[in-house]
């Protein structure tokens, strides 16, 4: 499998951390590059941030256009939403590129892997499924594939990792309450989710890249200081 093509934004000095974060539907790893500042994070955190490219398919519901997508949408209804192959093999790559970054000299426990809206499922399925122990998980205004598969395919590595759930309370892409139920779902589990919501549409706040910004001090900065 080729690994997905990234934007790389790394720290000046060191790297002793990652996080891969996935963007949404029609978006690109440009997209969510400008957050990196806007986080402010010590730069003793040496914290490299790699933003990769979904490939580009056709998208049903958007009348077969090719664009970038981690999966095919062909209706808009949340039960099938999210296209089940589309979304294993997008996993599949997630996985194969966090494969490179701890093969690299990352160990999995320093990298954060995020997600927002289609990268967020992608984010949540990856929870359950990996076969190791990261940092954390960020979850932003997204839903959940799969949901009845959870029980039969969960690994319990990523049990007690934190992850951090935010969506907006007008969201017109994904309903809050697509949100919510991911967050009850994972929590029933035994997962350690946390939900924020925010007033927004299906988007990012300041207030939201505040906390996440106190969320990746508290998983990554505390391990860099630890070394």
């Amino acid at each position: 499998m080729a690994l997905l093509p990234f934007v790389d934004v790394k720290p000046q000095g060191e790297v002793k951390a990652a996080v891969v974060w996935l963007h949404g539907l029609g978006d690109s790893g440009h997209g969510f590059a400008p957050i990196v500042p806007e986080l402010r994070l010590p730069a003793a955190a040496g914290i490299r941030f790699i933003f990769p490219h979904a490939p580009e398919m056709p998208v049903t519901v958007n009348g077969g256009m090719r664009m970038r997508a981690w999966y095919d949408i062909k209706t808009m209804d949340l039960t099938n939403r999210a296209d089940e192959e589309g979304v294993r093999q997008s996993a599949a790559a997630v996985t194969a590129l966090l494969d490179k970054l701890i093969a690299d000299g990352i160990p999995s426990e320093r990298i954060v892997l995020a997600g927002f809206s289609q990268g967020g499922v992608i984010t949540l399925h990856l929870l359950p499924r990996l076969p190791y122990k990261l940092a954390g998980f960020i979850a932003l205004s997204t839903y959940m594939a799969c949901p009845d598969k959870l029980s039969a395919e969960m690994l319990s590595h990523n049990k007690a990792t934190p992850v951090f759930i935010g969506h907006g309370t007008q969201d017109p892409v994904v309903p809050l309450a697509a949100g919510q139920q991911a967050y009850q779902t994972f929590k029933a589990a035994g997962f350690k989710v946390s939900w924020q919501d925010y007033r927004m549409p299906h988007s990012v706040c300041a207030q939201e890249i505040d906390e996440i910004s106190r969320f990746l001090q508290s998983r990554l900065l505390q391990h860099a200081e630890e070394l």
